[in-house]
Parts: C-alpha cells; sequence; structure tokens
C-alpha cells in the first residue's frame, strides 16, 4: 500500500499547476512566445507564467492526506 500526503509545500515550485485550453498554444504565438523551445527544454513553468497562467495558491501547513493510493494484488 502507497500513502501520499502533502502539507501544501510540494514540488520545487510554487505553482499548483497552469491553466491550458484547446487555444492556449495560438495565444502564445500571437503574443511572441514561441511554446515549442519552451517544449524542447521542458519548461512549462516559465511558458505559463510568461502568458500568466499558472495556478498559484498558498500552502495550507497542514499534514493532511490529499491523494490515498491503495494496491491489492
Amino acid at each position: 500500500m502507497a500513502t501520499y500526503a502533502t502539507d501544501g509545500r510540494d514540488g520545487p515550485t510554487d505553482a499548483a499547476g497552469a491553466f491550458a485550453t484547446g487555444a492556449t498554444f495560438a495565444r502564445a504565438r500571437s503574443l511572441g512566445i514561441d511554446p515549442i523551445l519552451f517544449l524542447l527544454n521542458n519548461d512549462s513553468y516559465h511558458f505559463f507564467d510568461k502568458l500568466g497562467d499558472l495556478i498559484k495558491v498558498p500552502p495550507t501547513n497542514t499534514n493532511v492526506n490529499d491523494v490515498i493510493v491503495i494496491l491489492i494484488e
């Protein structure tokens, strides 16, 4: 059994994710941002940051289980 918990301070960035739609690529291009360069550099953080589409939430500082994964074989 594996259990994963978080205190709201997980990961190497301050972003919990990003907002993207089918129009994100075209919107980036129209702003002079080349999505392919960011993709080739595995740099989604700075791509979405330039678009203003990062999702940032403050840490909860609580040790609550957000996801529980149970594997029974």
